[in-house]
């Protein structure tokens, strides 16, 4: 009996903290009340499309060759930080957007968060800006939305450059979302798992070179959870989850005719550098760049060396790099 009273009581406090969390939480995270803590916020533009409001960066001339940069999954611009500002100083026009659901975008219930849909946003949100052919640079998931937005409507894209790109549907085989994948117990994890800074802080040195974990302070984990801490973004992060169909990509990589620039830290264990290989033998006019002591966000561990990389590619009329030589990189050449 006594065994089966505690199992109540422990039970019942599980459920009550699950109340409490669900009641408590905030319906959205208001840009107004957040904007003095987002990096760079005096760059920051909200703008409409097809319903819903994205919000995005932008730097440099727009008179200048236009770079579009889409985050992964569960991050937002935030991540382009330093990215952003090198490129635009090295003579770019650089739009940085959050994916809707993401960030300090729109979070509607009635979007699916499927990377074809992601994708249809991200060509109507050029269209909206009058930007009718960019390079595209997409991180983790944002290279999935990126290559799905190539060979959907290659007319928007002059050259792709994917970095540590979800290129399959390998993630999905994650525990936390298998869990996710489960109806009730997704929409119960899903806040805890977003929330918990002590969460969030193991996922980041999972992420990251261990010679890169000076990143992890309280200032990176506050900016890389804000933007989700509140039901919507709840919702999105769980929903996209549940959406990810991203083996079409793998399968059609070979149809991809733009120059392509694939960058992959070397010591990824989110996404396997294997893939990186699979995606440069698939797509013909691709180079492949590996970075040593890097994790799976290379554009903040690396990004003085991602800038420069981006830049030479994007300068070179047919796409081309050099080989860099040094310990920092390896340059596949088959």
């Amino acid at each position: 009996m006594k065994k089966r009273n505690l199992a109540i009581l422990v039970l019942g406090g599980i459920g009550a903290a699950v109340a409490v969390k669900m009641l408590t939480r905030a319906k959205t995270v208001v840009w107004d009340d957040v904007a003095d803590y987002v990096p760079h916020s005096d760059h920051s533009h909200f703008i409409n499309v097809e319903g819903a409001r994205l919000h995005y960066q932008e730097f440099g001339e727009r008179a200048n060759p236009t770079l579009v940069l889409i985050h992964g999954y569960t991050a937002s611009l935030f991540v382009w930080h330093k990215v952003a500002p090198q490129l635009a100083d090295a003579g770019f026009h650089v739009i940085a957007v959050d994916l809707i659901g993401f960030g300090y975008s729109e979070k509607p219930r009635w979007f699916d968060y499927s990377i074809q849909s992601q994708a249809r946003m991200v060509s109507r949100f050029m269209n909206r800006l009058g930007i009718g052919r960019a390079t595209l640079v997409g991180s983790s998931y944002g290279g999935a939305v990126a290559m799905t937005l190539c060979l959907d409507c290659p007319e928007y894209v002059e050259k792709l450059v994917l970095i540590d790109p979800v290129c399959n549907d390998e993630v999905k085989n994650h525990p936390i979302l298998r869990l996710a994948a489960i109806r009730g117990v997704g929409e119960v994890i899903t806040p805890f798992l977003v929330d918990s800074r002590a969460m969030m802080r193991r996922r980041m040195r999972a992420t990251l070179s261990p010679a890169n974990h000076h990143l992890i302070t309280s200032e990176r984990i506050s900016n890389v959870r804000r933007p989700i801490a509140a039901a919507d973004g709840h919702h999105a992060v769980l929903a996209t989850s549940r959406n990810w169909r991203a083996n079409r990509i793998e399968q059609d990589a070979h149809m991809i005719s733009q120059p392509t620039l694939i960058i992959w830290g070397e010591q990824d264990t989110v996404i396997g550098i294997h893939n990186g290989y699979n995606l440069h033998d698939s797509i013909l006019n691709s180079r492949f760049v590996i970075l040593k002591n890097c994790g799976h966000v290379p554009a903040e561990e690396k990004s003085e060396l991602v800038s420069e990389l981006v830049t030479e590619f994007c300068r070179d009329r047919k796409g081309r790099i050099g080989q860099h030589e040094g310990e920092e990189m390896t340059v596949a050449t088959s």
